[in-house]
């Protein structure tokens, strides 16, 4: 069975016991997350289910693992023969999630 949700602006196809990073979600690690916005679940009874926008009633269960940062992105900026130059680096903050349950109904 599978699912696809829609968190943190982005869309994520998701399966039982799947581990995924996301955008960061303002809850502890140990904590259980419910999902709303679910675009389509199938896979279960052989059907497909997709919604318009939303599935009615679906939801999708994940627990915290923990709450992350990614790996460094490098920001370098240079305006040539001038000599300037800037480099900044970035570190994206992410929750690990391990997927429970998915719900059609």
């Amino acid at each position: 069975m599978f699912a696809v949700i829609r968190t943190g602006g982005k869309q994520y196809r998701v399966s039982p016991e799947q581990v995924l990073k996301v955008e960061k979600l303002d809850v502890e690690a140990g904590a259980t997350v419910t999902f709303t916005d679910i675009l389509a679940v199938g896979g279960g009874e052989g059907s497909t289910v997709i919604g318009a926008p939303l599935v009615a009633g679906a939801s999708v269960t994940a627990t915290v693992i923990a709450q992350d940062r990614l790996d460094t992105v490098i920001i370098f900026k240079k305006r040539r023969r001038q000599n300037s130059r800037r480099r900044n680096g970035h570190r994206q903050p992410v929750t690990v999630l391990r997927i429970g349950e998915i719900s059609a109904a």
